[in-house]
């Protein structure tokens, strides 16, 4: 029975069977297997943590091992044993007692070995309560997303690979790393809670600002390597506690006044990290906590670009051979041409592609319900500043640091430094004909789905320009569907610009730039108006 933290706890798994090994120093034959349970507890007469073994239908446990000078060590996927220590002798350990445990399915097996090292660490720090107890039900987390996609997912955040990755992207770095040491005193005596730390390196910048204890929270195997760089950092790592297990899952002794993340995705949603944030901030930020990042802007404007049109729609003319080894692929070309169109594009492109002044859609991480990114619908209006064809809509995000010192602004924007996360372009398979000052209308709806990402629905359209532009009708509309989950990772070389007779230089790069400093907080959410912003010539 688990009961929450501040009392004394005990937490059961169920055993197929469990079999004590024979002793060096005896000759008998080992205990015959039978099944049990498997209990972590906590001995009212001594206050120790430990693991006591008892027979399924029987009142009394046959077996205690003493968490403190125990080692648990993995045969199979689930089937483990389970070792007491005896005393040292000439720094080599030996073993009085022995248990092999095999576990009915390999999440028991997970589970308790998690739970053997929370309770390990928590006897050896003197503490009786583990600071992550398993619910026996599925956490909010599992009951969203299918377990498939977040296998793969922390799968992917568990290699070294990808985490060097994200620490090279010296925009990302850096800007973290500006914002921590720029707002010390946010920081400085404070409790840190780091969600999804990854390789620890955010909790590492929150302990040389002054933290007073950071606990790292991480639930793929970077957790392990969290630990090794957090202890090779012993003068930090002293205030830095690594936690494995998700957020939604895991429970905490305090509560925190700061909490710290890098929840963003591909268009500042992707992953769904966002919704663990926010559930961190519900479940563990103090009244008065600020978070950094605070809050996240989604910035969106028409583009055209026929190179990456054409492009597109080329790849699919591999289904227009009419014999392929003497067969006829003709009739997969349309699917194969709605499929390619069907992905955003990911890619670093010219600002000077965009055809109208961006507008932008907050989030407000501090205020934000879980819920309302479940679904997110933004209306969109722009005013063309060229004569043009407009093939897509272009988006990228930025997220602001709101330090009591500093603001300081993370943008991935085009035309500044690239970052990791690109640009991200939904391209349409019609595209839209537009004059110079004439309105482009239309929405941009996206809808969360189980495997960590959403689905982008998007419809632009044209409407009459100039006197009695009111009355006007629309003139042309083009939707497109498009899976965040699986886009066109476009990382070749960008295509030269060129600017046709009828065309001016409709962006500069330095109008998309975010200001990174002295902003008011009304600002941050204010659209600028239409005839203002970008320039254009």
């Amino acid at each position: 029975m688990d009961v929450s933290v501040g009392q004394r706890q005990q937490q059961e798994f169920s055993l197929a069977s469990v079999s004590e090994l024979a002793s060096s120093a005896s000759t008998s034959a080992s205990t015959a297997p039978l099944s049990a349970i498997a209990r972590f507890c906590v001995d009212c007469r001594c206050g120790s943590s430990q693991l006591r073994l008892q027979r399924e239908h029987e009142s009394s446990y046959f077996a205690s091992i003493h968490l403190g000078t125990s080692q648990l060590f993995k045969l199979s996927p689930v089937q483990s044993v389970c070792v007491d220590e005896g005393s040292n002798t000439r720094n080599e350990k030996s073993y009085s007692r022995g248990f092999t445990m095999l576990f009915n399915k390999e999440k028991d097996s997970l589970d308790f070995h998690y739970s053997f090292e929370q309770w390990k660490k928590d006897a050896n720090q003197g503490s009786h309560l583990p600071d992550q107890i398993i619910p026996s039900s599925k956490s909010k987390f599992d009951e969203k997303i299918e377990s498939s996609s977040a296998k793969m997912y922390f799968h992917y955040y568990g290699q070294l690979l990808h985490q060097q990755n994200m620490l090279q992207d010296y925009v990302r770095t850096g800007t973290y790393y500006a914002a921590v040491m720029e707002n010390r005193d946010d920081f400085s005596g404070r409790v840190v809670v780091d969600v999804g730390a990854g390789s620890g390196i955010l909790s590492l910048f929150a302990a040389q600002a002054g933290a007073k204890h950071v606990y790292a929270v991480e639930a793929s195997e970077m957790a392990e390597h969290a630990r090794r760089l957090i202890a090779g950092n012993w003068y930090l790592g002293e205030r830095i506690t690594v936690i494995k297990g998700k957020v939604e899952e895991i429970e905490l002794p305090e509560k925190a006044d700061i909490l710290i993340s890098e929840p963003m995705g591909t268009l500042l949603v992707n992953e769904r990290m966002l919704e663990s944030y926010v559930i961190a901030r519900d479940r563990f930020l103090a009244a008065e906590g600020k978070m950094f990042p605070a809050a996240g802007r989604i910035h969106m404007a028409p583009f055209s670009d026929e190179y990456l049109f054409v492009e597109i729609a080329n790849k699919a003319l591999f289904w227009q051979q009419g014999s392929y080894y003497g067969v006829n692929l003709t009739p997969l070309y349309e699917s194969a041409f709605q499929g390619n169109y069907s992905q955003p594009v990911v890619d670093a492109f010219d600002p000077r592609l965009l055809v109208a002044s961006p507008m932008f859609h907050v989030i407000d991480f501090t205020k934000v319900k879980e819920e309302d990114l479940y679904e997110i619908d933004i209306p969109l209006k722009f005013i063309a500043a060229v004569g043009t064809r407009v093939h897509g809509l272009a988006c990228w995000f930025d997220v602001l640091f709101n330090g009591s010192t500093v603001q300081r602004w993370l943008t991935t924007a085009p035309g500044a430094p690239t970052t990791h996360w690109y640009q991200l372009r939904c391209v349409l398979s019609q595209p839209l004909y537009v004059m110079a000052g004439q309105d482009i209308t239309g929405q941009l709806h996206m809808i969360a789905h189980n495997a960590q990402s959403y689905t982008i629905h998007l419809t632009l359209s044209t409407k009459m320009w100039g006197a009695g532009a009111e009355q006007g009708r629309i003139l042309q509309t083009s939707s497109g569907k498009f899976d965040l989950k699986e886009p066109y990772y476009r990382m070749s070389q960008s295509q030269p610009y060129t600017v046709s007779q009828d065309q001016h230089q409709s962006f500069q790069p330095q109008d998309v730039n975010i200001p990174i400093q002295d902003i008011e907080e009304s600002e941050i959410f204010e659209q600028p108006p239409q005839n203002s912003g970008s320039h254009f010539s």
